[in-house]
């Protein structure tokens, strides 16, 4: 008899593919062994993101296509998880009858429970429950061989700050930080698997414990740093109000912290930027920016951008790019914005046309491409320290180029690929995980492209003139 199969098709953000591991861990105690594709597959799991139209649109229509193949295989267990779940619950039995369990995003500790009453039940289950959390210590993944040398680990769910835009406090609910003890328990089990880079994840991750009265997020972060094993810490998302003077100076002073933030400002203009409900103004962004960069000389800023908002003028657009020009970030998303369910935007009346949005978000992908291209380039000849995901699936930059090609990223998040002219795919001593040294030969649209320099077992930290430095060169 053979094992069962799943496959999970995630659509959305870090955390819902933080959501995404955790439903796969949870599947393997119930026999479940991982497939190539849904076509093959026992049991799929579509995991759904609804904070924009065109994200929604893409989960329906792979639930169209898993249609067809239910048609075909009437015995696969089809299961939509995440904020679409949440946010439709009941109603996408009518929209897509063909589902099995309907799997809200505080529901996804109950994917197996839930498999096991589907065949003494009649019709599609459905869980949107959104009660209380219960402190997420995943005994499941602790100390299981790892592939990997980057994971996510979730701090903190929901969101309080119910943007005017946002449809995640209404999917996701409030703000519930994890304990402390609970984090750290978690990151050193996959230390010891041998992970060697961790991701903090929340949507706003600068509130941690705020509510519960725990520690902050800059002490949790002095916690982390101290974990045996881990070489890299970052973090993702940060709102600009929550910002403060204590995680600022963490940059300067933490040296497991890698110098990038994402902080989204979403636009450049204060009435669109009070319009929104974001609590801040421009002046109180750029203030935050320069104390980052005072802290950390060449710390890498990563944004959000809006356009199209409700009620937008040229000139408030006008104020984005401004914006955007004096920061010079390092690379931006940017998106029009578009109605989503719930949310106070949607009941606004100024909406713009189409193609107008799409004009503003081509000028800001066009800036931001100039900008970045310029960053890249700057760095041509330097010597990055580069943590290695693994084989790079690009092709050779150039045809003279020999060696087995690996890829990895900067402390500054920056992708770059590799030539190491001395490895091999069967070397145990050539593995994911390697902290290198790579000269940087060429600057491409969206990585750079470089050589290996000097291999270090990792460990063994590389000198540098400054402890915060993102993307200097460093010493031969």
């Amino acid at each position: 008899m053979y094992p069962k199969s799943f496959f999970i098709h995630t659509i959305g953000c870090q955390m819902n593919v933080s959501d995404s591991e955790r439903m796969a861990r949870s599947l393997t105690p119930l026999g479940y062994v991982p497939a190539v594709s849904a076509d093959q597959a026992d049991l799929v799991v579509v995991n759904t993101c609804s904070v924009r139209a065109k994200a929604e649109q893409k989960a329906f229509s792979l639930l169209g296509q898993l249609a067809v193949i239910k048609a075909r295989r009437p015995e696969m267990v089809v299961v939509v998880a995440g904020c679409v779940a949440q946010q439709e619950g009941e109603r996408l039995r009518q929209r897509a009858p063909h589902v099995d369990l309907i799997l809200g995003t505080r529901a996804i500790q109950r994917l197996g429970p839930l498999l096991q009453r589907l065949p003494a039940h009649s019709g599609p289950l459905v869980d949107v429950e959104m009660g209380d959390l219960p402190d997420e210590t995943d005994g499941a993944r602790l100390g299981e061989s790892n592939d990997g040398v980057s994971r996510f680990v979730t701090i903190m769910r929901g969101c309080d700050n119910f943007c005017a835009y946002c449809v995640v406090p209404y999917v996701r609910g409030r703000e519930v930080s994890r304990s402390p003890e609970a984090i750290l328990h978690e990151i050193r089990g996959l230390c010891d698997a041998g992970v060697r880079e961790v991701t903090l994840l929340g949507q706003n991750v600068n509130s941690y414990g705020a509510k519960e009265g725990i520690c902050s997020f800059a002490q949790l972060l002095r916690h982390v740093n101290a974990v045996e094993g881990l070489a890299r810490i970052r973090f993702t998302t940060s709102h600009p109000k929550d910002l403060t003077p204590e995680l600022i100076d963490c940059f300067a002073t933490l040296e497991k912290l890698c110098p990038h933030i994402h902080l989204p400002v979403q636009s450049g203009s204060n009435p669109i930027l009070a319009r929104m409900n974001r609590n801040y103004t421009r002046e109180h962004y750029l203030d935050k920016v320069a104390k980052l960069r005072n802290s950390c000389r060449q710390i890498a800023i990563t944004s959000d951008i809006i356009v199209g908002f409700p009620g937008e003028r040229r000139a408030d657009f006008e104020a984005t790019l401004d914006l955007m020009q004096q920061v010079e970030f390092d690379s931006v998303f940017a998106f029009m914005y578009s109605d989503r369910p719930n949310t106070p935007a949607r009941l606004l009346s100024d909406k713009l046309p189409e193609r107008e949005k799409r004009e503003r978000l081509h000028a800001v992908l066009e800036l931001q491409e100039r900008v970045t291209a310029a960053k890249h380039q700057a760095l041509l000849g330097s010597v990055q320290e580069v943590l290695t995901d693994g084989f790079s699936k690009r092709p050779a930059a150039a045809a003279e180029d020999s060696g087995e090609q690996w890829t990895g990223r900067t402390r500054g998040n920056k992708i770059v690929h590799f030539i190491d002219a001395g490895s091999r795919a069967d070397d145990t001593a050539n593995r994911p995980g390697r902290m290198v040294r790579v000269r940087i030969e060429r600057a491409l649209a969206h990585s750079l492209w470089g050589r290996l320099e000097r291999p270090h077992a990792f460990g063994s930290p590389l000198k540098r003139g400054d402890s915060c430095c993102a993307e200097s060169t460093l010493p031969d």
